[in-house]
């Protein structure tokens, strides 16, 4: 229980169990933390906030629309009143409007960076607030291998997630004074129903390019968050985590 009194929000629930963000909430709560559950959906939140008190856990299901300063700074406070304390952030609120450049309508470019480096921006900051008063505290950025290689059809995707790289660092710099460590963990291909989808032979081909040989599970990226959120970690700050089977070596 290396969490064990330690409070946590995740934002992103996502839809189905094998999301990333449903992982990474149980992976918490496994290792002793309460959990904040935060989605823009709701019904969302509530059923990975099940998943979490099912495991003996206090949960918290938060309705938060991370593009918005007032969302994110009412669900933190809603976040407060209920446990006290946020001790882990884990910003892994994402959504994807894929087209090529010249076919990419603007409004498209802006909700993906709104939601993807923005919300980071916005949830961060209101955070951050209460652990510089605790002089304590872990974040962790969910960023993507798109945003260190860059992806056709998916600029605005990879610019946010290239974004968060950067935001990451900052941070690092700006809040280790207070004894708040901030990393990210970028994924590479994970197991969800897009890549279910995918025709046989894209999917050879996808996996001929892994060294490990197999798709990455929500579990994969999970462990890591958990470890860079741990008194393990406690020396970390300002790194990004690949999480993709080998597929990215920088």
């Amino acid at each position: 229980m290396r969490l064990e009194g330690r409070v946590a929000l995740v934002t992103g629930a996502g839809k189905d169990s094998r999301g990333i963000g449903h992982g990474i909430a149980v992976a918490l709560a496994r290792e002793g933390a309460d959990v904040a559950v935060a989605s823009h959906t709701l019904a969302n939140a509530l059923r990975v906030a099940d998943a979490v008190q099912a495991l003996g856990r206090r949960s918290l299901a938060v309705e938060m629309d991370v593009s918005r300063a007032e969302s994110v700074e009412a669900g933190v406070t809603e976040v407060l009143n209920t446990f006290g304390r946020i001790d882990i952030l884990v910003n892994n609120a994402g959504i994807t409007r894929d087209a090529l450049l010249v076919r990419m309508r603007a409004e498209d470019w802006d909700a993906v960076l709104d939601v993807n480096l923005k919300g980071a921006f916005l949830c961060s900051r209101a955070v951050a607030k209460v652990m510089m008063k605790q002089r304590s505290g872990s974040i962790v950025n969910i960023t993507s291998i798109m945003g260190l290689t860059g992806n056709a059809g998916q600029a605005n995707y990879a610019s946010a997630k290239a974004g968060l790289v950067g935001l990451t660092k900052s941070m690092a710099r700006e809040l280790g004074s207070r004894g708040i460590r901030v990393n990210a963990v970028a994924p590479g291909w994970i197991e969800t129903a897009m890549t279910d989808a995918l025709p046989e032979p894209v999917r050879e081909t996808m996996l001929k390019q892994i060294p490990l040989g197999r798709l990455g599970k929500a579990e994969d990226v999970a462990g890591a968050v958990v470890f860079l959120c741990g008194d393990e970690a406690g020396y970390i700050t300002g790194q990004v985590l690949t999480v993709d089977g080998g597929l990215v070596m920088m």
